[in-house]
């Protein structure tokens, strides 16, 4: 049980704990009747933590002490900051705040540890934008009978920063919620069972429901001329408006692609970040193959295009200089159909 400490009134005012990126009320050291602590519960010399980290809204002795027991380390020192925030409290005030409760007669009995501000951070579960978008969803479904699993919630102004107890592990459920099919507008009112925090401040949103689409993504960065594996990519619901007509949409279009230009990871690839990979480039001297039951018939050729497998080229017989066209059948290899027999003949 933390115990309140007879700490002096003109401390209240004072005591230094203050989140470094955003104003709090300063926090008050507790004050009552109690007795202060036994000088048993206290090791010989006193040291500080240079950093707590808690789940209550109080900030005990014993937090900052390493080494207190009983009363001593239970009796409440400062207040917390709130949920999800961080905050210091000077090294003096810690010891002017040990003295008033009687825990310390005077500094002497602090060891210096070269740090003058101790830093406290708060712990609490962060409500996400996608924790958020999940309530409405099924609220709408629930409420309206609305499939809402091709849309995303674009809520006004972002999604509001929100923590609550850490403890809590419940889903955010909806409180109150309409909704306009026609406009796909909707205000919310949400919480999680048994938050305080959300009792205290209630969470209320507005926004709207925006078509989404498929698309492929990278995992990672891709260097361009790298091949992308399965593992590299994966495909996302991203909003409709915006995305243009190239966007990949299949990931089969994406696998075993070579990037045509170095990839972010999260940006939605476009048809025109990628191709196939070639294995006969332009000017290289391929194999030209023609064959049918009973007949194999090969050349010497130059390709005038790059291809990848399956894709169709020109090639010219250096000597003759004729030009077929043949199908890439393998890294340096090229196939022509029987139809084109008589041209063969004449390329050689």
């Amino acid at each position: 049980m933390i115990r309140l400490s007879l700490i002096a009134l003109a401390l209240s005012g004072t005591a230094a704990l203050a989140a470094p990126q955003q104003a709090q009320p300063a926090p008050v050291a507790v004050a009552s009747a109690v007795a202060a602590p036994a000088a048993a519960a206290l090791p010989s010399r006193l040291q500080l933590r240079s950093e707590v980290n808690l789940g209550r809204d109080l900030v005990t002795f014993g937090d900052l002490i390493p080494g207190l027991s009983g009363e001593a380390a239970a009796t409440a020192a400062f207040r917390a900051p709130a949920l999800g925030e961080t905050g210091t409290i000077q090294v003096a005030r810690i010891v002017e705040a040990a003295r008033a409760a009687g825990i310390v007669h005077d500094a002497s009995e602090f060891r210096s540890q070269g740090f003058a501000q101790v830093v406290v951070t708060r712990s609490a579960r962060r409500i996400t934008a996608m924790d958020l978008e999940a309530a409405v969803k099924t609220g709408l479904q629930e409420r309206f009978g609305v499939d809402a699993r091709i849309f995303a919630l674009a809520i006004d102004g972002g999604a509001p920063s929100i923590a609550v107890e850490p403890e809590l592990t419940g889903d955010v459920a909806v409180v109150e919620l309409s909704f306009d099919a026609r406009s796909r507008r909707l205000q919310a009112r949400l919480a999680v069972p048994g938050s305080a925090a959300m009792r205290l401040k209630p969470l209320r949103i507005s926004g709207q429901l925006v078509e989404t689409m498929e698309v492929v993504v990278p995992r990672r960065l891709i260097a361009r001329g790298e091949t992308l594996g399965k593992d590299d990519v994966v495909i996302e619901r991203r909003q409709r408006e915006g995305q243009g007509g190239e966007v990949i949409g299949d990931i089969r279009a994406a696998i075993d692609k070579v990037a045509r230009r170095a990839l972010l990871a999260g940006v939605p690839l476009r048809a025109s970040d990628v191709q196939r990979e070639e294995i006969v480039g332009k000017g290289d001297l391929v194999t030209i193959v023609y064959e049918t039951p009973g007949l194999l018939l090969t050349l010497r050729g130059r390709a005038n295009e790059a291809g990848a497998m399956g894709d169709v080229i020109s090639i010219t017989n250096p000597q003759s200089k004729r030009v077929l066209q043949g199908k890439v059948s393998g890294p340096g290899r090229v196939s022509v159909q029987p139809s084109a027999a008589g041209r063969v003949a004449s390329a050689q």
